[in-house]
């Protein structure tokens, strides 16, 4: 009999702590790491890591699965890449506390905030539940590739209180506060990973209309998050403008020390405001923590963009006057009416006539910052490789030039748009990285499938910074233990994200010198035949989720391994049967 469910064997081991790599093998047996070193067991299937590095699975935690996990087995496209736990209810919304009458309220909310297509929401979602509690059971109900943990959404809970008082924004009274605060302490109880708001002006309906937690007064949110408090575990998750920025930072410091729970927001660089924004909450986030109240930062690996092509929600031309009466026409339909040099001419001789708040109320031409996406994907790249500046030298204009693109691969060109962290360079995502109170984040996995695909940010967070990048690489050691260890520690998931005995046999086996990110691809697989943005990558050999394979060389085995992760619980008990 083996002594071992599994051991790899003489692979370049990174722990997750930050130390130094090391040639080890690796001892799995009943989902648990049991040994690091020197292994003369056997184990009942051995795997030669000879030249690979060996490192725990990748805790992501900001992304948008809460939909997709109730009607899909794999959590694609994050599970791809070497992401071993997510975590969904990010950014104020999701599908509970609900009552059946705010059903479709709910999905359009999801379609405007997250870019999840309103067909495939009412297809999927079996619904069901009405309690946080219930929705996390469904969860438990489906297996899944990898482990899911979920926060209490604010929108859902505002509205289930409030009624149509909580959709149209109006004050919540003491009442209103006080069972909103108990609802999230039931979810916290019940297993969700803590509470999470929306301060965002961008995220808005289908319709237009802001959520309801926007602009809700700092006194609702500091109460929920006192009574949250409560259930003695869990974390905070806000998304803001930080207009107010000291005003701000005053309300989530009260929640957190208030509550005792730790708490993360976005953090991203824009070049409209030269920083300034940053400089200030680093400042303040430096402070909070020098005093002891835990805030973190959540940071990108890359610039925060939008994709445009014919397939995407967005193009160059999506609010030109001559462009709408093809809208709603396929991709293969549009191009071949789009190489009608009749209909060039008139589509150029537009204009886009309004900004488009899917994308923060920008225009759509703003030329100097789009970018040809190439496979692989350049997420750095050189402001004189811009439309603008290729027009320029080519004596053309870049909507010549964007309309061109759009037309390759039968109309499945893509344009790159990085909105946030780029100023001619990704200098200041690396020192945002670097940064002692930030975590990578914000991948949105599961979200914004016609204009995003970033699940595949803790590749480029390895791949990128650790190996491509030109200048100013960040030591290996550091980005993984910043993927694995240091998010599972912030929610409380002390049982994963290090390789050493006891720990979750969560494990990713990699061909360093040969990992790389994809070029996004569009599919139609949602329910309803609904569109999604996916990205692929080569490198990742093997995949284990509590010792189990689920993908080996980028491929699934058809192991579905993953479980809801509650809080409080170990997760040999997340599992309700």
């Amino acid at each position: 009999m083996s002594e071992y469910d599994l051991v790899i064997r003489g692979g370049s081991v990174h722990d997750g702590t930050g130390s130094p790599a090391r040639t080890a093998d690796v001892g799995v047996r009943d989902g648990l790491i049991v040994e690091v070193g020197t292994i003369s067991g056997k184990g009942a299937r051995e795997i030669a890591a000879d030249g690979a590095l060996v490192a725990p699975g990748w805790v992501d935690i900001h992304t948008h699965y809460d939909a997709q996990a109730t009607w899909e087995s794999t959590l694609h496209p994050s599970s791809w890449h070497g992401v071993t736990t997510v975590v969904a209810g990010n950014c104020g919304v999701g599908f509970a506390p609900v009552r059946e009458a705010d059903h479709d309220t709910l999905i359009e909310i999801m379609e405007g905030v997250e870019d999840i297509p309103g067909t495939a929401l009412h297809e999927g979602l079996r619904w069901g539940w009405e309690s946080f509690a219930e929705y996390l059971d469904a969860l438990a109900a489906l297996d899944h590739d990898i482990d899911i943990g979920v926060y209490v959404p604010h929108d859902p809970l505002r509205l289930y209180v409030m009624g149509e008082r909580g959709a149209a924004r109006e004050d919540a009274t003491d009442e209103d506060i006080e069972l909103m605060g108990r609802l999230a302490r039931f979810g916290i109880e019940a297993g969700a990973l803590g509470f999470s708001t929306d301060r965002l002006a961008a995220h808005r309906t289908v319709a237009g209309d802001h959520t309801p937690a926007f602009g809700a007064a700092a006194r609702e949110c500091i109460g929920i998050a006192l009574e949250a408090g409560k259930a003695g575990r869990g974390a905070m998750n806000l998304v803001s403008d930080f207009d107010l920025l000291d005003e701000e930072f005053d309300m989530m410091e009260t929640m957190v020390t208030g509550s005792g729970m730790p708490m993360s927001f976005t953090l991203v660089a824009r070049d409209w405001d030269n920083n300034k924004r940053l400089r200030g909450l680093l400042a303040r986030l430096e402070s909070a923590n020098a005093r002891g109240v835990t805030i973190a930062g959540q940071v990108a690996a890359r610039p925060i963009g939008v994709l445009y092509g014919l397939q995407c929600t967005l193009n160059p031309f999506s609010t030109n006057p001559a462009f709408r009466p093809i809208q709603d026409l396929s991709h293969t339909e549009q191009a071949t009416i789009m190489r009608d040099p009749q209909f060039r001419a008139r589509l150029l001789a537009g204009s886009s006539d309004e900004p488009d708040f899917r994308i923060g109320g920008l225009w759509l031409d703003s030329w100097h910052l789009m970018f040809e996406l190439t496979d692989e994907p350049d997420y750095e790249p050189r402001p004189e490789d811009s439309l603008q500046a290729r027009a320029d030298r080519a004596g053309t204009t870049p909507a010549e030039l964007a309309y061109d693109i759009l037309l390759r691969d039968a109309g499945q060109g893509m344009i790159y748009v990085p909105l946030t962290n780029y100023h001619g360079n990704l200098d200041v995502v690396r020192e945002m990285i670097q940064h002692p109170n930030t975590l990578p984040g914000l991948s949105d996995g599961g979200a914004h499938v016609g204009a995003i695909c970033d699940a595949s940010f803790p590749t480029t967070l390895l791949q990128y910074w650790g190996r491509d990048r030109p200048y100013d690489r960040l030591d290996v050691p550091f980005l993984i233990e910043q993927q694995c260890s240091r998010t599972a520690r912030f929610l409380g998931l002390n049982d994963r994200g290090v390789l050493a005995p006891g720990f979750r046999a969560d494990i990713n086996v990699i061909d360093f010198e040969n990992l790389r990110v994809r070029r996004p691809e569009v599919h139609f697989d949602l329910p309803a035949g609904g569109r999604r943005l996916m990205q692929r990558a080569d490198g990742y050999l093997h995949t284990f989720v509590r010792g189990t394979e689920t993908y080996a060389s980028g491929e699934a085995t058809g192991a579905l391994p993953g479980r809801l992760v509650r809080s409080g619980r170990t997760i040999d008990d997340a599992r309700d049967r």
